[in-house]
């Protein structure tokens, strides 16, 4: 039986892409996605883009999905799961401590969080509900980087450094790279996975770079373009190798881990990697306002 979800937080065109996929509606065969369905949505607020919220309401509207104008009323379509689609990280605490309170499994999409404090709240609060929990930039589910990832596991020469970079534009209630960057963030976390110790920044008109040290000594890098010049990362193993991302099926290929999630009640992202992300991201910025100042990752 298909998972029964409830959508907040309009402010993104996430919200309708998403609920596309998952109903199979105003959307190519090629991209659906089986075992779940959007039954409810509430358009929220939004302190980031208040604006966007009508024309992604119209959107959702031609999905044919009932709509309610607060949280409490989503409880009432007897959901499985919570997605929480705001594009400001400031708002997910908030969002997901009630969500989380009713027992309800939550996907927070990007930013996660804008601090390491409520990172770590929000995973306290799904192990004191007893639920999983999980977010992550679509990205991470690009098929170029999970084929680099499988022909690593297989290969007897590991991948000693990565560059990732995207676009990277900015805005203060996401500051650093939680607002766009965050996704080429996405990018080489996994290629890498956790264990970075220490980080370095720097950030200028054209784009920020941040250098991270791995405890057992690789090296990761991001960039972050201002403009945008797409998506793409150096894997260095045997040899260096450049690709180019697609962005043609990353929401249904996240869509999928999701689901995974649901139905497995484990997030196929171990929760330390997610707070160790955005615990880069944030002394990133913090490196980025001192001059580049080296800043070691608290663990």
């Amino acid at each position: 039986m298909a998972k029964r979800i409830g959508i907040i937080d309009f402010d993104t065109s996430h919200a309708y892409q998403f609920a596309a996929r998952l109903n199979h509606r105003g959307i190519g065969e090629d991209q659906w996605v089986d075992g779940a369905e959007i039954v409810v949505g509430c358009p929220g607020k939004s302190i980031i883009y208040p604006e966007r919220i009508p024309q992604e309401l119209a959107q959702i509207k031609k999905l044919e999905l009932p709509i309610v104008e607060t949280p409490e009323e989503m409880l009432k379509y007897n959901l499985d799961a919570v997605f929480i689609e705001s594009n400001c990280g400031q708002q997910h605490l908030e969002r997901a401590e009630f969500f989380l309170s009713h027992k309800l499994p939550v996907f927070v999409d990007k930013p996660f969080a804008c601090s390491r404090k409520d990172a770590v709240r929000m995973f306290e609060l799904a192990d004191q509900a007893g639920v999983p929990l999980m977010s992550s930039s679509s990205l991470r589910y690009a098929p170029e980087i999970v084929a680099y990832k499988k022909k690593m596991e297989r290969s007897e020469t590991p991948c000693v450094a990565a560059i990732t970079y995207g676009p990277a534009e900015q805005n203060p209630l996401n500051p650093g790279f939680f607002h766009y960057g965050i996704h080429a963030v996405e990018m080489l976390y996994a290629l890498l996975g956790a264990g970075c110790e220490s980080i370095a920044c720097v950030s200028g008109k054209s784009g920020d770079m941040a250098t991270g040290v791995w405890e057992d000594g690789r090296i990761g890098s991001v960039r972050g373009d201002r403009p945008d010049r797409g998506y793409g990362f150096v894997a260095f193993s045997q040899r260096a190798e450049h690709f180019t991302v697609s962005t043609q099926y990353i929401y249904r290929e996240l869509l999928k881990a999701i689901i995974q999630m649901l139905e497995t009640g484990k997030s196929p992202i171990d929760p330390k990697e997610t707070i160790e992300l955005v615990t880069f991201i944030e002394n990133a910025k913090a490196s980025a306002d001192n001059h580049g100042l080296t800043r070691p990752l608290p663990q």
